[in-house]
């Protein structure tokens, strides 16, 4: 058994140490700067017994019921299908529920929002710079803000329309069915 720990280690060993590793940051075992420190130390061994003495006082990895990370989520049930004003079968249509992204106006208006948002901050900040700097020296030469609003603007605008544009034939596609 002693010949196995002065055996060279390959570079899959040394990755299922690593992930043995990650496992055991994850679970609260190993703090991030003790985690590092051991990475290092895994990825530059060169025998399994130096590999052994990175992971000698870890136990296994954890059974999933009593590991602290959550388990997958499952997968949301099929949307319940209404027959179409026809009655027949194959003409139904699934209802698209409001949580699930059914019409998209919240998902759009926040996905907006994150667009404009820090384009509203900048501006709100460099507009009253621009306003006192004005004040102060009694005329308004140059609208300096314009330089770094008016692009990043124009841009945050082209993604905006490409947004509703988007959520737009996404709609049509959905009424169409």
């Amino acid at each position: 058994m002693d010949g196995q720990r002065e055996m060279r280690a390959a570079d899959r060993d040394r990755e299922a140490v690593a992930e043995r590793l990650r496992v055991a940051l994850e679970e609260g075992r190993l703090g991030l700067h003790e985690y590092d420190e051991r990475l290092a130390r895994a990825y530059g061994a060169r025998t399994y017994g130096e590999l052994d003495e990175v992971v000698a006082d870890l136990p296994g990895p954890a059974p999933a019921e009593r590991s602290a990370l959550a388990p997958a989520a499952p997968n949301p049930p099929p949307a319940p299908v209404v027959p179409s004003d026809s009655g027949t079968s194959s003409a139904a249509t699934p209802v698209r529920s409001p949580v699930a992204g059914g019409s998209g106006v919240p998902e759009a208006r926040s996905r907006l929002l994150g667009l404009w948002l820090p384009w509203l901050r900048v501006a709100a900040i460099l507009v009253p710079i621009w306003l006192i700097g004005a004040v102060a020296s009694g005329h308004a030469a140059g609208v300096w803000p314009l330089w770094v609003l008016g692009p990043w603007g124009g841009l945050v605008l082209m993604q905006s329309v490409g947004l509703i544009g988007a959520d737009h034939g996404r709609k049509r596609r959905d009424r169409r069915r």
